[in-house]
């Protein structure tokens, strides 16, 4: 029934273009003779009119004109239209011309009547396809939710066609910086003023919505773009980048709500595949801490290397049973070894590693939360994030693990915490196992700052706060951390452990740091609150919080790498025997109390800055160490 519709629209078509042929033709005629025309050239006009009618229906039936539909005439049809005319009056004049009809056609005819026809084709279609889309859309045009376009580029173009015929959106008007643009119409819409003005725009317009329409703009100007938009209180969308999405694609369809990661502007990374590819294809890859935040996108990101088998190993039983079971729905092909075990136990250890002889070791298991190691827990942060590196390493070793690697952090810099000292004296143990005499094991550590979404990182906490109608708890008003999101810390991970030849600290380009009170105002905005809905209060630093984080010592230099985004560190030499004085501290059969630990740290970590309450005594006097 459909078919037979559409043939006989098209029948129709064809037959009404027939008629605009002989109307054209007809009144070119009038058009000459200034009103009635003489006998005999009417009747000359008249036998030429059979010709022309076929020349006619060749070039339009040649170029498809019946192919589209009316109600969705654009830009190529009108093309078509024109080709199809001119070829058709081409042929008309070189028929004419042959024929010679008595008297002969007006020049003037020739010319004006392939100018009427193009008119009466292109505008019949174009004034169907508004009055089709008035009796759809014409009551709702004009009622939809005010809403400013970001960008008046070719994707603000497409967009800005859609939006005129939205029952959802009302066009205000457009914002664009680029000078030329100001004051210039598109599709009949204005561009009001740069990106700077829309706060007034917004508050003067009474406008509380934006789509921002430059999926080729960098990471900079849109993190720019959606901060004005936070902090206007508008509620903002936009498109994707061009990576995914061409400018020709931009439609409403596509658009989504900005988030967190616009607000920080983050670069995409780019990782070298190849060298990836050759380090973890095929071969059988272990992560401790697997079902950890920065474990578990790890694992994702090194099963589309297609590894031969993956060992995840984690103490947390039911984490461990959610990464399995999301791995195996989607890398069904890659075996996954799920391991319950603690890292600090050598005999389990063993056990995985003779059995499945991992090619790579990425070690991420650690306990993080600086508040919850910094009291009541420090020996254990200094057990588990030091003594188990020691083991995972040692066992490496005994079993020929070619790579370690060591998620690092920046907090080991210049630490001021339990948490930070602990992964420091991390890092110096993998780089004491480096040095070790007939070590086939090369070590490298890759050192990063906060990632968006990890478990006990600040933004979950305040996406909490606010769910709960706040307050949104921020320690300090001049507090900075650095961020990034963790399938970019995954990937930079990899990277980095593709190009390490052994003993390096891999840094991270983290970016510019971000204010924490700004992330937390920011953030209040982007769910749709005012600063007088939900406060912001600041509650103090927390015990061995920095106002900032760093990622270098103040004696450490970095070098290049061929990744931009990559950087190593050059960090101090550490002591040939400190191995031999701190296995026996850290295997003490007692607990050591919290300001022990911290004493005692200071020793293996001179740069650990403690808190100004705890003495500083000699760590040998407790432990018996020479």
């Amino acid at each position: 029934m459909k078919k037979f519709k559409a043939r006989w629209l098209s029948i129709g078509a064809f037959a009404f273009d027939l008629c605009a042929v002989i109307a054209a033709w007809l009144m070119a005629y009038v058009i000459r003779f200034n009103g009635p025309v003489p006998f005999p050239y009417m009747h000359s006009g008249l036998r030429a009119l059979v010709f022309v009618l076929i020349a006619y229906a060749v070039t339009f039936r040649s170029y498809g004109l019946y192919r589209g539909m009316w109600v969705f005439a654009s830009l190529p049809d009108l093309v078509r239209i024109a080709k199809a005319v001119g070829m058709g009056a081409l042929a008309v004049v070189i028929g004419t011309a042959l024929l010679q009809p008595q008297p002969i056609v007006p020049r003037s005819v020739w010319v004006v009547s392939p100018m009427l026809l193009f008119l009466i084709m292109g505008g019949s279609r174009a004034l169907y396809r508004s009055a089709k889309e008035f009796y759809r859309y014409g009551g709702l045009v004009g009622q939809g939710k005010p809403v400013f376009v970001i960008g008046a580029g070719t994707a603000g173009a497409n967009l800005v066609r859609e939006l005129k015929r939205s029952g959802e959106w009302r066009l205000v008007g457009l914002l664009d910086d680029d000078p030329v643009k100001l004051g210039r119409e598109l599709y009949g819409y204005r561009v009001l003023g740069t990106i700077n003005d829309l706060h007034r725009l917004s508050a003067q317009m009474k406008v509380e919505h934006v789509i921002i329409a430059v999926p080729s703009a960098s990471p900079e100007v849109h993190r720019r773009i959606a901060t004005l938009c936070v902090r206007a209180c508008v509620k903002a969308l936009t498109l994707p980048a061009l990576t995914a999405l061409g400018e020709e694609q931009a439609t409403l369809a596509r658009v989504r709500r900005i988030d967190l990661e616009d607000l920080l502007g983050r670069e995409p990374v780019h990782i070298e595949t190849a060298h990836v590819d050759s380090l973890l294809k095929s071969r059988v890859v272990m992560v401790t801490g697997a079902g950890g935040s920065i474990g578990s996108e790890l694992c994702r990101q090194i099963m589309g290397f297609g590894p031969a088998q993956l060992v995840a190993l984690d103490s947390s039983e039911f984490a461990l049973y959610r990464l399995n079971e999301e791995l195996r729905e989607s890398y069904p092909e890659v075996e996954v070894l799920p391991a319950i075990g603690d890292v600090k136990d050598s005999l389990v250890l063993d056990r995985i590693m003779e059995t499945y002889r991992p090619h790579i070791v990425f070690h991420a298991a650690a306990y993080k939360h600086v508040p919850l190691m910094e009291e009541l827990n420090a020996w254990q942060a200094v057990r588990n994030n030091v003594l188990g590196t020691y083991r995972v390493a040692r066992a490496a070793i005994r079993h020929d693990v070619a790579r370690f690697v060591l998620i690092s952090t920046d907090k080991a810099v210049n630490p001021t915490n339990v948490m930070g000292a602990s992964k420091r004296l991390a890092e110096m143990v993998c780089s004491a196992l480096q040095q070790s005499a007939g070590n086939r094991t090369r070590f490298e550590i890759v050192r990063f700052g906060n990632v968006l979404g990890s478990a006990g990182s600040v933004i979950p906490k305040f996406q909490e706060q606010i769910a709960r109608g706040g307050p949104v708890t921020v320690t300090h008003p001049e507090i900075t951390r650095f961020f990034m999101t963790i399938p970019e810390a995954s990937q930079l991970v990899l990277q980095a452990s593709s190009m390490g030849e052994g003993g390096e600290i891999f840094i991270l380009d983290m970016g510019q740091p971000v204010r924490i009170a700004d992330l937390a105002h920011d953030l209040i905005r982007l769910y749709g609150f005012t600063q007088e809905q939900i406060h912001v209060v600041f509650t103090g630093l927390r015990p061995g919080e920095k106002l900032y984080e760093e990622l270098l010592a103040d004696d450490e230099t970095t070098t290049r790498t061929p990744h931009p985004k990559l950087r190593i560190a050059r960090a101090r030499d550490v002591p040939a025997d400190l191995l031999e004085q701190l296995l026996p501290w850290l295997m003490q059969l007692r607990v050591v109390s919290d300001d022990q630990v911290r004493r005692d740290l200071h020793r293996w970590v001179p740069e650990y800055q403690m808190p100004a309450s705890v003495p500083l005594r000699s760590v040998a006097s407790k432990t018996g160490i020479s």
